[in-house]
């Protein structure tokens, strides 16, 4: 019987893996000793959402309209929502598999809420509202995870920018025993041939320990509480992953991947101050202490762009006969969108040294742009900075995260390891593509590579 194990660690860092910490995680080295393994150039943004989607259908966020948690949905000042799988039109990998008569275990994939019939189980992501719905397929599954679960499945680590960090480390390896408990004894029961994990618990980790963690970041203290934490989690990690591996036949293929990895954050560009600065955004009156930016609080007859927080910065144009009040006349669009570009690009820190900032036209870098894409997607400081959306900080520059305590941003690159028990090992590193996992996926299941989808089959 062909089977594939896919073992997803959301923002799991190459680096701490592959050189840090290698001797310190057994199964993870042992895979990589007999496989292939390297960097997963992730997508533009390297973002949870939309990235794990992107994999798992080999299309761009353009293509799937997805440019991040948040999304425009008509070009109406506040019309933001957060995609589901509603919103997903893109065939999956399970799709594909269910087509195909394959049956597929999939627990805890993003942006699998609602939950969707397949040839299967599922159990959906950390964006499932909250257990008072249905996030299981079939509906009937979920006591039988609950149970399996020691009585209460963690969907995710909830208010995770916290200052408990006694509580948000104790809740992280709790979720995750939970997770990987339930997925086993599933693993065990059900009849598969793909089964895919998704666990957060690395995502939510780095946020909440790398600056104990990492010497470069400013606040690190030599021999601080926390200091071992992150690491602590990635063996712990490995033990649960050798645990789920004793479950596998020797002739199942094993895939680890991450979605994007993490690096320290320096602080956060007030990208609403800075449009002011530049005379692109204007208030209807300053406030008088940091708050979130709100659009009922723009004269939008004098501003021609504004911006959105996060990891990365999206910066939306106020186009005339596009926007409701726009006033930037649609012939002058890609002048003031290039103007936008190398002024984001030019932007220095305090010291007057260049940050780096890298800013992308969605139209450069997609095969196609649907939906309501951003004018500009942002990598400030090339994302050792993140974005700051609020207004009234009294500087361009924050060193402390304006939603809650963040220590760590998205890097570009994820992970892969992809042992296959009948092919040799690759003998060392590679560079991959977030967009090849799916073709390879089908590939090894002998399907072809649909024409929609942008990957390439890894060999």
């Amino acid at each position: 019987m062909v089977r594939l194990l896919i073992l997803g660690l959301d923002c799991a860092e190459p680096s701490l893996v592959f050189d840090h910490w290698r001797q310190d995680l057994p199964n993870l080295s042992r895979l990589m000793q007999a496989g292939l393994w390297g960097r997963l150039r992730s997508t533009v943004p390297p973002i949870t959402v939309p990235a794990w989607t992107c994999m798992v259908t080999s299309q761009d966020p353009g293509m799937l309209g997805l440019y991040g948690f948040r999304n425009r949905k008509t070009y109406n000042y506040d019309d933001l929502y957060i995609p589901n799988a509603a919103n997903i039109k893109a065939k999956t990998i399970w799709n594909h598999l269910s087509r195909n008569r394959l049956r597929s275990l999939i627990f805890g994939v993003p942006q699998t809420y609602p939950p969707r019939p397949l040839n299967g189980m599922m159990v959906c992501s950390f964006l499932t509202p909250s257990k008072e719905v249905a996030y299981t397929y079939p509906p009937e599954a979920q006591p039988e995870l609950e149970a399996a679960a020691d009585g209460d499945y963690i969907i995710d680590v909830e208010d995770f920018r916290t200052e408990n960090k006694d509580w948000l480390r104790d809740s992280i390896w709790e979720m995750t025993r939970r997770r990987f408990k339930a997925f086993r004894h599933f693993l065990a029961k059900e009849e598969w041939d793909l089964a895919f994990l998704v666990e957060m618990g690395p995502d939510r980790i780095h946020h909440g320990f790398w600056r104990y963690h990492d010497p470069a970041h400013r606040l690190y203290q030599p021999g601080n509480p926390y200091e071992n934490v992150i690491h602590d989690y990635y063996v712990y990690l490995d033990e649960e992953i050798g645990k789920t591996l004793e479950l596998a036949s020797q002739d199942t293929a094993v895939l680890v991947v991450s979605d994007h990895g993490a690096k320290t954050m320096v602080g956060a560009i007030c990208i609403n101050e800075w449009l002011q600065r530049e005379g692109y955004l204007r208030l209807k009156q300053q406030p008088q202490e940091q708050m979130p930016l709100k659009t009922e609080m723009i004269d939008w007859s004098r501003t021609m762009a504004w911006g959105e927080g996060g990891y990365y910065s999206r910066i939306f144009m106020n186009v005339k006969g596009r926007e409701p009040e726009g006033i930037v006349p649609a012939q002058d669009y890609e002048k003031v969108q290039a103007e936008l570009k190398d002024k984001l690009e030019a932007m220095v820190d305090e010291e007057g040294k260049p940050l780096g900032t890298r800013a992308f036209r969605p139209q450069d870098i997609y095969c196609r742009c649907e939906g309501v894409p951003p004018d500009l997607i942002v990598y400030l400081g090339d994302l050792d900075w993140r974005s700051a959306g609020s207004v009234g900080t009294g500087s361009i520059y924050l060193y402390e995260n304006d939603t809650g305590p963040d220590d760590a941003n998205h890097a570009q690159d994820g992970m892969i390891i992809w042992h296959r028990p009948a092919l040799p090992s690759s003998g060392g590193p590679g560079h991959y593509s977030i967009y090849d996992i799916a073709p390879s996926v089908l590939h090894y299941f002998g399907l072809e590579t649909p024409e929609e989808m942008i990957g390439k089959p890894i060999k």
